[in-house]
């Protein structure tokens, strides 16, 4: 097994010359398919389309979309030119899209309508006002200088937009052999795709994600799920992340398989189009596989065909693990544990683990992958069974945060190892489990309490579908331990009744003081839980009901 050399561009030129005819992307929900020689052609033409604008080498490309299809025409398109995809998370308001506009240095805006809760055609209006008055493709911005071009996803017309229709009109006036000339002018070394973190800590950062990083994170990934040109994976997971760009797109791109593809998350069509498509594989992060295994429908369904796949995204409860495939038929659920800094996977459990493993760990590292546990305070590295930081290195890092060498430096360090934040321990067998984050870290009266020792006890509660354990800030003890609860249809629980199943069952202070009964979590874009707002959350509800904190 070596690592690839191959660009973005050379896996879908291979594939559409060896597999012309095989589906590489199909949304099951419209009947919309793309052969692989179909959708190279329309990636030609669209690439040829951006450098009529003026994007070339380089050049920053934003896409704010959920995972429409021309999603994949457009960072296909910017990668066969050199320039660099920039993803910006579908939940974003308005002025999180001016800091990305500004700190990416966006030349070229890719929009959709937007989502149920905001227009991005206005949100980008109110930010760019001479998208009304200037000629499209020499907008001169007080605000971004950098950005020249917006163009809307869609045959709708908007003033001052390009429409992706037009580019592909514009593409037919270029060369090929331009398109050709300027492959030569980059390598799988040069960055492909610019991801902001999540933000569920801390300011966003643009990471810097090279061909290599993420070609070759996406083919392990497959390689340990077995995949071949014959599997179908369904894939509802955002595409602005890096679940769904390298761990699933560049994990079929490598593979030659195909993709079929939810738009937006939707539990009844994730079903329906496994069903139809008889998809062998399915990704997800925890939240999803529950709204699919407690969807009223869900008995409807012919599951059968799953074999493999992912849950990764955050800490995966073993119960939920155990419902998936017993109940979902994916007898080979996988995990995998990263970072979007390491491309993003830095370990994963395969299918050759046993059940167990899969279940409790999140695997081995990835080949060409370094992992270590290194206690956060002396830089030593522990021995096997005792927690520390999980610290990586390898092909799989990021070039470096965009404009942004100081946290670069501090989040990987003189010997290169890049310093997650995770605590975890390694077993005698290699295998790793995360164990919590420093920061998530309960410390209650001096005493170091696990959310996720927490979680994992409460899960075996049959009243409970999912659970999140933060440390609400409490003047005594420092933190006091806060479980949010969200529970199952039909089902009832107390605060006393909590309780009362922990008593004697673990210690003392690691029982929830604040217990709270929710309908959803707060979410990132991605699916992520956002720990840091359940604590302001929860501060806020014991105010409300009058509440002593102590």
């Amino acid at each position: 097994m070596t690592l690839s050399e191959k660009t973005l561009g050379d896996y879908i030129e291979q594939w559409a010359t060896l597999t012309p005819e095989k589906e590489f992307i199909v949304y099951s929900d419209r009947d919309l398919r793309f052969t692989y020689k179909q959708f190279n052609e329309r990636v030609n033409n669209m690439a040829k389309g951006l450098m009529a604008i003026g994007v070339k080498k380089g050049t920053h490309v934003g896409i704010w979309a959920t995972n429409v299809p021309d999603w994949f025409t457009f960072i296909f398109a910017t990668a066969k030119i050199g320039a660099v995809m920039v993803t910006v998370n579908t939940n974003y308001k308005e002025s999180e899209l001016e800091y990305v506009i500004d700190n990416a240095d966006i030349h070229t805006l890719c929009i959709t309508e937007g989502v149920f809760d905001g227009s991005y055609v206005d949100m980008t209006y109110n930010l760019v006002p001479e998208l009304k008055t200037q000629q499209r493709g020499y907008i001169n911005s007080k605000r971004f200088p950098y950005l020249k071009n917006v163009v809307f996803i869609g045959q709708e017309k908007y003033r001052g937009m390009y429409s992706t229709a037009e580019l592909l009109l514009l593409g037919n006036n270029i060369d090929d052999a331009a398109l050709a000339a300027n492959r030569k002018n980059f390598d799988c070394y040069d960055v492909v795709n610019m991801q902001y973190t999540s933000g569920t800590t801390g300011f966003p950062k643009g990471v810097m994600l090279t061909h290599h990083n993420i070609v070759n994170n996406g083919f392990f990934t497959g390689e340990g799920m077995g995949f071949t040109a014959d599997d179908k994976l369904c894939c509802c997971v955002p595409l602005f992340h890096c679940f769904g760009v390298v761990l699933a797109t560049m994990n079929c791109l490598t593979h030659g398989c195909t993709m079929v593809v939810v738009e937006k998350f939707n539990p009844l069509v994730v079903l329906a189009s496994i069903h139809k498509e008889r998809c062998t594989s399915l990704y997800g992060v925890p939240t999803m596989f529950i709204a699919e295994l407690n969807h009223p429908m869900f008995d409807m369904f012919d599951l059968t065909s799953l074999r493999t796949g992912l849950m990764a995204g955050s800490l995966c409860p073993t119960e939920l693990m155990r419902r998936v495939t017993e109940d979902m038929h994916i007898t080979y659920i996988t995990s995998v544990y990263g970072m979007t800094e390491t491309s993003p996977g830095i370990t994963h459990s395969t299918i050759e683990d046993s059940f167990e493993k899969r279940c409790t760990t999140v695997g081995k590292p990835y080949p060409f992958t370094e992992v270590v546990i290194m206690n956060p305070e002396t830089g030593e590295i522990c021995p096997d069974e005792v927690e520390g930081e999980i610290c990586c290195r390898g092909y799989l890092l990021m070039k470096g945060y965009y404009k942004n060498p100081e946290a670069t430096v501090e989040a990987i360090d003189s010997d290169g190892w890049m310093h997650t934040g995770d605590l975890g321990i390694r077993d005698s067998e290699g295998y790793y489990r995360v164990t919590g984050r420093i920061k998530d870290m309960i410390i209650r009266g001096g005493e170091n309490i696990s959310p996720r020792e927490i979680e994992e006890f409460l899960y075996k509660m049959p009243q409970i579908q999912d659970v999140q354990v933060v440390g609400i800030p409490s003047p005594k003890y420092g933190e006091s331990v806060g479980a949010f609860i969200i529970l199952k249809d039909g089902q009832t629980l107390s605060e006393d009744d909590v309780k009362d199943f922990c008593r004697g069952k673990i210690a003392r202070h690691k029982i929830p003081k604040y217990i709270f009964f929710v309908k959803e979590f707060l979410l990132t874009g991605s699916g992520k839980v956002q720990k840091f707002r359940l604590k302001d959350w929860g501060v806020e509800m014991l105010k409300k009901n009058n509440i002593e904190i102590i």
